[in-house]
């Protein structure tokens, strides 16, 4: 059963399994936003990947000695959250993990993740606990599709990306090979990228040091702005099938990134690892405005 919240400007579909936004309606101009997770293409809509982003060498990784496999993007996406707290515009889910993954992932711990409408915008906010005895070592990002185009007299070609680089940072950006991550170097201006077929051939587009990225048609100027202040990496990610890519844009804030090709497979030591310590929690949030 989906969890539906809203205002006089959002209505927003929410799913307990991965606390997974589902669909936003905006009232005022009537358009869906959000991809419908057609498996045509990709199942899924906005999931939430932790205790890794992207994809470890050779599925795993290493820990106090010791070997544990873990898929692409980690479990949190697929496990069901119950209802912490509710009112009409503001929902909370929270999931405990017990020991029910140490296998793959060994520390206990809590995730809360809340959304809040504010006019066109929703507010994601995550908390992660670490209920261990020891420094809890995890990755967490977002991984929303949108859904372009959205109206049905524009095309793919009539929208365009915009980022805007945090101040005073170099802006690097990385290549995909076989799942795993390469630098590719510093980018010295990135503006503004138009959609075309060709974009996400390689895979995703990877780049750290972005405040915001607004995915918007030329045309009827209705879209999307996704910020998130502080958030070292970001991925922008369409699925690109026989010459074609899909329907929807994921822009995707991240605290994380997929192995590099030099990992040495340690978790403490991997490329963009974030540490809790014990008893402490990490918290952060990214805001989506719907244009």
């Amino acid at each position: 059963m989906m969890i539906v919240i809203e205002n006089d400007w959002l209505k927003v579909e929410i799913s307990p399994n991965g606390a997974e936004v589902r669909k936003v309606q905006h009232k005022k101009n009537g358009l869906d936003y959000m991809w419908t997770g057609d498996t045509a293409y990709w199942g899924r809509v906005s999931p939430v990947l932790f205790p890794i982003v992207g994809r470890l060498k050779e599925d795993g990784y290493q820990l106090e000695g010791k070997t544990y496999e873990m898929s692409q993007h980690g479990f949190l996406r697929d496990v069901e959250f119950e209802v912490a707290a509710q009112n009409s515009t503001e929902v909370s889910f929270r999931f405990r993990s017990g020991s029910s993954y140490l296998h793959v992932y060994p520390y206990e711990f809590k995730a809360i993740i809340r959304y809040t409408l504010m006019e066109d915008n929703l507010i994601v906010g995550w908390e992660i606990e670490n209920e261990t005895k020891e420094e809890m070592f995890f990755s967490i990002g977002a991984h929303p599709a949108f859904r372009i185009p959205l109206l049905e007299n524009e095309t793919e070609e009539n929208y365009n990306l915009h980022f805007i680089p945090a101040a005073n940072k170099n802006v690097r950006e990385y290549e995909i090979e076989n799942s795993l991550i390469r630098e590719k170097g510093v980018v010295n201006d990135l503006s503004s990228i138009p959609l075309n077929d060709s974009l996400f051939a390689h895979d995703a587009l990877i780049y750290s040091n972005i405040d915001q990225v607004t995915l918007s048609s030329n045309k009827s100027n209705h879209g999307v702005e996704v910020r998130f202040d502080g958030f070292p990496f970001v991925g922008i990610w369409s699925k690109y099938t026989d010459g074609k890519m899909a329907p929807f844009v994921c822009i995707e804030p991240w605290y994380g990134i997929a192995d590099t090709y030099n990992t040495n497979g340690n978790l403490k030591e991997k490329f963009g690892i974030n540490k809790i310590e014990p008893k402490e929690a990490f918290r952060t949030e990214y805001i989506m405005k719907f244009i």
